[in-house]
């Protein structure tokens, strides 16, 4: 079904200007600060990260290893010391997701091991919603970002006075929050979704209507899934609407056999050419499961490095589009974190329990 309207901050004479951000970042805590630890290749750390260096030898050539080894054996000593977890997103790098990342996965598989965690400290290598969505689900742990201006394009393009707009403007219609949002949105709506439920969310409500945001394109796909009526917000990911269709039909021209695969981020003509559309749980599991001989994967840069690590047989092709924000978060920084407890993010306790409601709802739902 199409979209039944789209709006965006434009459409509001009376948006408020500005935008609030209750979560906030704290420096270190006095008297918390660890020693610092050698950072010199020595035989000990070369024999301490072999079986690592394993996984990543086909993304990380052997002359860069002497320079993140001695930084990723740190990491993984001072997690037993802090009793620390970190999580990280399919968009970090080789060396962050398979050197010290006790969890990786998809921001859907990242909030529900969030739960389950039994860690005093997380550390969020992810941008700044995931690390206030871990904080959510864990209001009685240490939660760190390695990077507080690690954002989102995406998260940055709506407010909670804008949710605020829409439910005065569509009286009685549920909203529909992707994950990557801030908190403050999150408290004011009914349910949050990942790419990977967001149809089933949109339908378990029971509504003819629903309000999804923020990402246009997002919202675009789940209208073409279901036959509830979607009323959008103008968002977008700046990693994901710059692929175009053009390009990818450039690749089919070269190579006929290629695969391509695309997150449901990208825009239409982007969904046309793919092969097969879904989050990047779900893309990882077809590449695991299809093997293709030659594969472009439409999504951030650093996952198919990841998923190359993982499966070296698979070729890949793609154009390739970084994310600034994710790339803040850095083996430096994540050692820094755990030195100092920094940055610690905490969130205004009435909204977060707002805010909880959703995401929690969000993770019960039921098949």
């Amino acid at each position: 079904m199409p979209i039944a309207g789209i709006y965006g901050p434009d459409d509001f004479a009376n948006r408020p200007q500005g935008q609030t951000i209750p979560a906030r970042s704290a420096p270190a805590r006095a008297g918390s600060v660890l020693t610092r630890p050698s950072l010199e290749w020595s035989s000990e750390v070369e024999r301490d990260t072999a079986p690592i260096y394993d996984r990543v030898k086909h993304v990380i050539p052997p002359v860069e290893w002497p320079l993140m080894a001695p930084t990723i054996h740190a990491i993984n000593q001072l997690k037993r010391a802090r009793n620390a977890v970190i999580l990280a997103h399919n968009y970090q790098a080789p060396e962050i997701f398979h050197g010290v990342a006790d969890i990786g996965g998809d921001s859907l598989q990242l909030a529900v091991e969030a739960t389950k965690v039994k860690a005093d400290i997380i550390v969020q290598c992810g941008v700044h919603f995931m690390a206030e969505t871990s904080k959510l689900l864990n209001p009685d742990k240490t939660v760190l970002i390695p990077d507080s201006r690690a954002g989102c394009s995406l998260a940055a393009s709506i407010t909670g006075a804008d949710v605020r707009l829409l439910r005065e403007k569509f009286p009685g219609v549920p909203v529909v929050a992707y994950v990557n949002t801030s908190a403050e949105v999150k408290a004011e709506v009914d349910i949050c979704c990942t790419s990977s439920n967001a149809v089933q969310v949109v339908e378990s409500l029971g509504a003819p209507s629903v309000i999804f945001l923020p990402d246009r394109y997002l919202a675009t796909y789940v209208a073409s899934k279901t036959d509830v009526k979607i009323i959008a917000w103008k968002g977008a990911c700046e990693v994901h609407e710059r692929f175009t269709g053009e390009e990818l039909r450039a690749f089919r021209d070269a190579d006929p056999s290629v695969q391509i695969i695309a997150h449901p981020e990208c825009p239409p003509d982007v969904l046309a050419e793919a092969d097969f559309t879904g989050s990047t749980a779900h893309m990882i599991n077809w590449v695991r499961e299809k093997r293709p001989r030659r594969l472009v994967m439409i999504t951030e840069c650093s996952m198919a490095d990841n998923v190359r690590a993982e499966l070296p047989d698979v070729e890949m092709l793609r154009p390739c589009n970084l994310c600034p924000h994710m790339k803040r978060i850095t083996l430096s920084n994540i050692l820094e974190s755990l030195l100092t407890l920094s940055e610690e993010v905490t969130i205004d306790p009435t909204l977060a329990e707002r805010a909880r409601r959703s995401v929690e709802r969000m993770i019960n739902l039921k098949n």
